[in-house]
């Protein structure tokens, strides 16, 4: 089996796999976009299609912010999803939802575990004896303390944790390990249990993660860590690789699914999904297997385009939204109708950028008298973005910075029925801006100058382009297509 990654392109971060027959089900972070936790579904661990979400419509009722490092689990004929999230003005928890069916829909079972310095990367495992257990992370580094990861027996409807809570191990700052170890798996093999787990800084530009394991006899440890950690780090095409989980297929072949950040992706591109098969040695240690596996290149990836004529019945899953502000649309006569928002960048509409180079394209309808904003836009969060709009008779190339918003450059709008806009992006930071009559001769903006988006991406997440529209409550804009084009290498 020849690896292509990445196997889930775009910002997956902390990817989740588990396996029931011969179908594998997937999950990974949102973080502040919307909505919440993917269910990714495959049959031969390469090729993935977002079938639904966790939390389709809103956010679950505890929870405000920061959902992170969703867990997927199947045990007695049930789905299990161990999630992080930030509790209403509290610290941040770990959650658990479950169903029937890998799909959903899923119900919420509140936070299990809370913690001052926040509780995050819950995990299930069953013991020898069969009893349950949560492990986690206390979340330490967010105040500069240790990271213990923490193990305490859970009842079988994951609404509590009985017994006495144990120590794991902890980060060890003077090693590769830094100020921090998370993620962890679990798996029971040949009389060990066998941690898999992540250490130092997980992301943005200054990244240095890796992958580590360390095992022990009985859950409660001694824990050893293997003296030849990290087992992934970076090679020349990723880097900061980390936080996964572990699959068998039906041969009964160990694959891990994680996180990596492509070097000339970079944080534009986010953390994208990769796969590597591990095989065990002599002594009883694992290792990644890097043989089987290469890169794909984005002018042999078609399948990487997006392209939406709003032709269906209902919304692709791929589409976003900032959370806490879902937007109000119809599709209608082959459009999508986005009802305008006044607050931050108004109504939003976006997907994952899986390239730092590639072209997105929109068209709009300009109705008589059509007021606020309307287009395109890249967006790192609801603070920072950069796009082009149709606003009062004129196309406008705008930046919002720190949310303090500034005007590029502006020219006048042709008085027509439909307006093509259209954002070319090199390296993931330069944007230049083009306006259309037609979709075919394109008039640039700002004579040809780009547009640097360096300040765009957040530390933990990748920019997102797609549709915004800012005005009055009430106002409709239609949208009749969307396309991204991913340039070649």
């Amino acid at each position: 089996m020849q690896i292509q990654n990445p196997v889930l392109p775009g910002d997956f971060a902390d990817p989740s796999v588990v396996r029931t027959g011969n179908e594998y089900w997937a999950t990974a972070t949102s973080s502040e976009w919307a909505p919440l936790f993917p269910l990714l579904h495959s049959t031969d661990l390469e090729n993935w299609e977002i079938v639904d979400h966790v939390f389709p419509e809103g956010l679950p009722e505890w929870a405000e912010a920061h959902f992170w490092a969703p867990e997927i689990a199947y045990d007695n004929n049930k789905y299990y999803i161990y999630y992080t999230a930030k509790k209403k003005e509290g610290p941040l928890c770990v959650g658990v939802a479950s169903s029937d069916n890998p799909e959903g829909p899923y119900e919420d079972h509140g936070p299990i575990i809370c913690q001052e310095a926040g509780a995050i990367d819950g995990f299930q495992i069953r013991d020898d004896e069969g009893k349950l257990f949560l492990i986690w992370k206390e979340d330490g580094n967010s105040r500069g303390e240790p990271t213990p990861m923490w193990g305490q027996q859970m009842n079988e409807e994951r609404t509590e944790l009985i017994g006495d809570r144990f120590e794991l191990f902890r980060n060890d700052p003077e090693t590769w390990e830094g100020n921090l170890v998370e993620g962890a798996y679990l798996l029971k093999k040949n009389g060990f249990y066998y941690t898999f787990y992540s250490g130092d800084a997980c992301c943005g530009r200054e990244c240095t993660y890796g992958i580590g394991v360390a095992r022990a006899r009985t859950l409660q440890g001694p824990w050893e860590k293997y003296e030849n950690n990290p087992l992934k780090r970076e090679n020349d095409q990723w880097k900061c690789a980390g936080h996964g989980s572990m699959v068998q297929d039906e041969a009964g072949r160990y694959f891990f699914l994680y996180h990596a950040y492509r070097k000339d992706g970079s944080v534009y591109t986010g953390r994208q999904g990769m796969l590597a098969e591990v095989t065990w040695k002599e002594d009883g240690w694992p290792e990644f297997k890097e043989t089987n596996t290469v890169t794909g290149t984005r002018k042999d990836n078609k399948k990487w385009n997006f392209e939406d004529n709003f032709e269906t019945e209902e919304l692709s899953k791929t589409w976003q939204w900032p959370v806490g502000n879902p937007p109000t649309y119809e599709l209608s006569r082959e459009s999508l109708i986005l009802e305008s928002k006044t607050e931050n960048l108004g109504a939003v509409l976006a997907q994952r950028t899986l390239s730092p180079d590639y072209e997105a394209i929109t068209s709009i309808e300009i109705k008589e008298n059509l007021l606020g904003e309307h287009g395109m836009a890249a967006i790192g969060d609801q603070n920072n973005a950069l796009g082009i709009s149709y606003s009062g008779g004129k196309v406008v190339v705008w930046k919002i910075e720190q949310n303090k918003r500034t005007e590029v450059t502006q020219v006048k709008a042709p008085e027509v029925n439909e307006i093509f806009f259209k954002m070319g992006v090199e390296d993931g930071e330069n944007y230049s801006f083009f306006w259309s009559e037609d979709g075919k001769q394109w008039h640039v903006l700002g004579e040809g100058a780009s547009v640097n988006g360096f300040y765009l991406p957040p530390w933990d997440r990748a920019v997102r382009i797609g549709l915004v529209s800012k005005g009055e409550p009430g106002t409709e804009i239609a949208f009749n297509s969307f396309t991204i084009e991913m340039k070649n290498d």
